[in-house]
């Protein structure tokens, strides 16, 4: 049996960070820090890529409790059913591709200067591409179907009301690449079979 280690190592590393980053550096250095980790506009349009890593070890408050959990319990039942590279590679892959995506649509377009300095840390994008992945663990059929759609109607609700933020895109993107996974992992199974 598999007992997540990586899962909770994140999560209490990221909490940790937070506390800590609050607690030793004043407010202005702690805003500094954060805006030289953050995926924002400026700092990716000057090639500063290490911030797709960095971006992902911070958060702007310590993480909610419920919040915490519930990353938590994703991360750790994805690193149990499938490992912790898988686990890993996914939360990677939805936070970097999400956030790759929503950068280039903001540079198509002509972004304030407020969203190009915006602060984009945190594990939600990652978050949201694994939990999207996961839904190839439940039953085949309708009850995959609905929650494939459950989850995409959530994700995209927030695009569909007035003060819509890029985040809520790279939400709903994090999301669509983690069900693009959950399908690769469906018809891997089927040939498999």
């Amino acid at each position: 049996m598999r007992v997540p280690t990586l899962a909770p190592a994140y999560v209490g590393g990221v909490q940790l960070i937070a506390y800590a980053t609050r607690r030793l550096l004043g407010d202005r250095a702690r805003q500094d820090l954060l805006r030289s980790c953050s995926t924002n506009v400026d700092n990716l349009a000057a090639g500063r890529y290490s911030t797709l890593a960095t971006s992902a070890l911070l958060v702007e408050s310590p993480m909610e409790l419920p919040y915490a959990l519930l990353l938590l319990a994703v991360l750790g039942y994805a690193e149990y059913a499938h490992g912790a590279w898988w686990a890993a590679g996914v939360f990677l892959f939805g936070h970097a591709g999400a956030t790759l995506l929503v950068y280039g649509a903001l540079r198509a377009g002509r972004p304030s200067a407020a969203t190009r300095s915006a602060l984009d840390v945190g594990t939600s994008y990652g978050f949201y591409a694994v939990l999207g992945a996961l839904t190839s663990a439940l039953p085949r059929g309708p009850v995959r179907g609905c929650a494939r759609l459950g989850l995409l109607a959530l994700a995209a609700r927030p695009l569909l009301r007035p003060g819509r933020t890029f985040t809520d895109a790279g939400h709903f993107t994090a999301l669509g690449l983690g069900l693009g996974v959950s399908a690769a992992v469906d018809y891997r199974s089927v040939r498999n079979r």
